[in-house]
């Protein structure tokens, strides 16, 4: 362990070793601890991983295939099965059959979930406003732009 303190927490600093070269440790790392925080700031929604961003999702992409949603959340399916059965149960998003395909059904976000969802993007903003005020607008905007461009190089051949 260096014997640096960080200046924000007066926390020892701790070497990474080799981890430091990988961005997946990097980013689970800072992942923990928003999920942690964003978690005890919604603990009275009892919400399982996933359920969130599979609704902020939903939202975005009216009529979202299951599939799709699966993988812009980076769960299985079977899953993905599971929180959109949560959803439902909560009277959040609704499975509705495609006009185009009966075969498939389309995801939906009631009145309902878009009341929950606006509160949760609220505590959201909260849980991240601190993290992100350290970086500057054109600093947020490039990572945000580089986390893009590294999620769409996981689906390459």
């Amino acid at each position: 362990m260096a014997n640096d303190k960080n200046d924000a927490t007066d926390t020892p600093q701790v070497d990474l070793g080799r981890l430091s070269d990988f961005i997946g440790f990097r980013l689970r790392r800072i992942q923990n601890h928003l999920s942690r925080n964003f978690s005890a700031r919604n603990a009275e929604w009892n919400l399982r991983s996933g359920l969130f961003s599979s609704l902020a999702i939903i939202a975005a992409n009216p009529g979202i295939s299951q599939n799709l949603l699966s993988r812009e959340v980076g769960l299985d399916k079977s899953a993905t099965v599971q929180i959109v059965d949560d959803l439902e149960s909560r009277g959040w998003a609704e499975r509705r059959r495609s006009p185009t395909d009966r075969r498939f059904y389309e995801l939906v976000v009631t009145d309902k979930g878009q009341d929950a969802l606006s509160q949760l993007l609220a505590n959201l903003e909260e849980t991240e406003r601190d993290v992100m005020a350290h970086l500057s607008p054109a600093e947020r905007t490039l990572l945000l732009e580089l986390l893009d461009r590294i999620y769409q190089s996981c689906f390459k051949g």
